[in-house]
This record gives C-alpha cells, structure tokens and sequence, in this order.
C-alpha cells in the first residue's frame, strides 16, 4: 500500500520558465561521449508531436556525430500497458516518457527505471514541486527530467468579447456577469466537456480551486487537517456546477471533441481546460483570436492557477545503451532543450532558464508563478488505488447527471483514498 508521506511543496516561488535565477546546464562530457554509431531509443505517448520531436533530437545528434534518437510513438491509450512491458527487456526503450504522480509510481515499484538523483546534474536546479511530479513515493527518489507544466485557465474568443464589450473578468461576479451577457447573445458561454469525464476533475480546479483555498488547503489535507467531505472542498464543487447555466442546451451529451469543436467554431466563447489547448485551437481555426482568464475566488481572496507536471522523461534499467541515454536525459534538463521544445511545441518547459516566446504561454507562466494551485486529485491523491483523480471523474459525472450531489461525490472521493492515503508525520 502506497502513502505520500514524502512528497514535498513548494510554496514559494517557483523555478518555472523565466522565473528560474539559475540556468542548469548540460554535463561536461555533454560533446561526444554517448558513443558512437548507436541509436537511442525514446518511446512516448505523444503521436502528434513525433515529427517535433526528430527534429528537435538533430541538436543533440550533432553533437554527438554517430548517435541517433529515435522517437517511437505509441497510441495515447495504449501506452501505458505497451511501456509496461517494454521495460521489462533491453527490447523497449532507451528512454521513456513517463506519467506523472501516482501514475508513475507501478514503474517504480517494479524497478525498472534508473533513479536519477545522482545521475542528472541538472535536476539540482528545479524547484521541489516540479520534481514531486517525477518522483517515487516509496523511497523519494527522482526516476525523470520533467518535460511539460500543463495550467488550468478558462481560454477565450478574444473577438467574441470585444464584440460584446467585455473586458476580461478579475472578479467572480464580473465573469457571470460576462457570460449572461454572452448567452443572451446567442452564444454558448462555456464549451464543457461532460462525457469525457477526465476532464471533469480538471474543470472543477478551474472553476473551484479559489473556493477550496488551493495550496493552503492542500497542505492541511497532505497533514491528515482537512478532507474532501470538509466544507471547503464541497464547496468548491459547488462553485463550478453553479457554471451549468452558461454550458450551453443539451450539455449531458458533450464530448471532449465536440467541446473543442464548439469553441473553435465560434459557436462558444469560452473552453475551460489546460494551457496544451492553445496548439490544439490554433491549428483548428488559424484565425481564432484567443486569451486567457484565471478564475477569481468567489469571496474575493484571490485568482489561483490550478498547474501541474504533465510528465517527465526516465532511463529504462533494462537498457543496453544506459550511458548514452543518460547523456540524452541530461540534455533534455538543459535550457537548450527547454527552450526548443516550449518554441516548437507551443508548451510551458519546467526547465529553469526558459522563457517561452509565446505570448499567452509567458502569460500563463506568470499567473501559476503570482498565486500557484495544485491539481489535488490527480497529483496529490493518486499515490494508490482507488485514486482520487478516478474517483473524481466518475463522481463528477454522477453529479452532473444528478445521481447525487457535491456532498455526495466528495464523500464518494474520501471514501476510496481512505482505503490507503496515510498523512504525513
């Protein structure tokens, strides 16, 4: 039974993008010592990314005249289970991708993934709540070089809202107050996903996070203090089911597809989710004028930005090329890297050091540095079985369809992580 009795917070500022003071930089052998006239192998779940990704290993190959890095990518929903048995031999991977949080934790327990901690010089310069993403629970060692920091916002039409004559909300009452406004339009206020339930969780940090108290709270609950049948958090589910006017008619049948569509078609105003959509929308309508909103707390305390590690990249114990894939997995903790993959990929890097060049992306880097908020659920609460991140998206969409209410899927959520979570001393 896995507890989180070593994960640690940071609740300071964070070394995230532009904000890092010190650069990590590449080991000293980092010219040509990988060897020569090998592959590195590097399976991942990204397919969309892969052609990105060769082209951003050309740097790295460079230097480093007879090695090649391969990208392998695998079908989102299959990966897990292909990488799980790909580890088991020098047949998979060199390096992997690897979930993040509780997700990453099964790898770690059967040991197939090197520990990182004094392998990778440049892990020194991230901030401890970057590596909580990466990071056993069992034993607190750091199995990867963390890749993305996904934030949770509301993203909006910006041509939608000076349409109307809307500023952006920086207060509760001034967003509602926005969205009446844009549903007597004519216009769905909010795109929400509601029959891809994993993005229920993720709504309810957006909408939520301020009514809860964020980093605070998640504090208490981590030291046994508070829970998720506590007021606080009820609330909070509350705060973003009370939203349910402005999803638009017929909401109960919205996929995650079809919420994109309405968003990027116009049809919708606003999509609430992960930064990750900016790429996503741009690519869809190359003409949609977009922004971003933080939602503010109800009572006025502050503007939280839900955030998270997206995922990291570990060495396969299992490996025949374990130098050379160590050499690769300390570039990917250099600037260098860092900078290539926010530029191309359009994603916040949590390498210190990076600036990203987006505009909305430095925007949204700024926000989770001003007032950070975890992603309680999925990354806090996932360290065993029942997680809460399962038991959240299931419960959220009982609730929608009126099966219970918020007090009853908080204790649905409580019930499950009390069958491991232990606090910590």
């Amino acid at each position: 039974m896995l507890n989180i009795r070593r994960v640690t917070l940071a609740t300071g500022a964070l070394a995230v993008g532009a904000l890092a003071i010190t650069a990590c930089a590449p080991s000293a052998g980092a010219g040509n010592d990988a060897g020569d006239d090998s592959t590195i192998t590097v399976w991942g779940w990204r397919q969309e990314d892969a052609t990105t990704y060769e082209e951003i290993f050309k740097t790295f190959e460079e230097a480093h005249p007879g090695v090649d890095v391969e990208y392998v990518p695998y079908l989102n929903t299959e990966y897990d289970t292909i990488l799980a048995t790909g580890l088991k031999d020098a047949s998979g991977p060199d390096v992997a991708q690897l979930r993040s949080y509780g997700l990453l934790q099964p790898l770690v327990e059967s040991g197939d993934l090197v520990a990182l901690d004094d392998e990778i010089e440049g892990l020194g310069e991230f901030s401890p709540s970057v590596l909580d993403g990466a990071r056993g629970v069992s034993d607190g060692a750091v199995y990867g070089v963390p890749f993305a920091i996904q934030t949770l916002h509301v993203i909006y039409n910006t041509a939608i809202f000076a349409d109307l004559g809307l500023d952006e909300p920086t207060t509760w009452d001034e967003m509602t107050e926005a969205f009446d406004t844009i549903k007597a339009s004519g216009v769905i206020p909010l795109a929400n996903t509601v029959t891809d339930t994993w993005m229920l969780p993720i709504e309810q940090e957006i909408f939520g996070a301020g009514t809860y108290g964020g980093t605070p709270y998640l504090e208490k609950m981590l030291d046994g203090d508070a829970n998720f049948t506590d007021q606080p958090w009820v609330d909070s589910v509350g705060a973003w089911t009370s939203t349910q006017d402005y999803w638009g008619d017929g909401f109960q049948g919205t996929s995650y597809e079809d919420a994109q569509a309405l968003f990027t078609s116009g049809q919708a105003a606003a999509f609430p989710g992960g930064i990750w959509e900016l790429a996503n929308f741009r690519k869809a309508n190359p003409d949609l004028e977009l922004g971003i909103f933080n939602v503010p707390a109800p009572d006025g305390s502050g503007t939280p930005v839900p955030g998270y590690v997206d995922g990291s990249f570990g060495v396969s114990n299992a490996s025949d090329n374990k130098d050379a894939a160590l050499e690769l997995v300390e570039w990917m903790a250099s600037p260098e890297f860092g900078q290539a993959f926010s530029d191309e990929l359009a994603q916040i890097s949590p390498v210190p050091g990076v600036t990203p060049t987006d505009e909305l992306l430095a925007e949204a880097v700024d926000g989770y540095a001003a007032e950070p908020s975890p992603y309680i659920t999925y990354a806090y609460f996932s360290g065993g079985t029942p997680t809460a991140w399962d038991l959240a998206s299931s419960s959220f969409s009982s609730l929608i369809l009126g099966e219970i209410d918020a007090a009853g899927a908080a204790g649905n959520i409580q019930q499950g992580i009390d069958q491991w979570f232990t606090p910590r001393s």
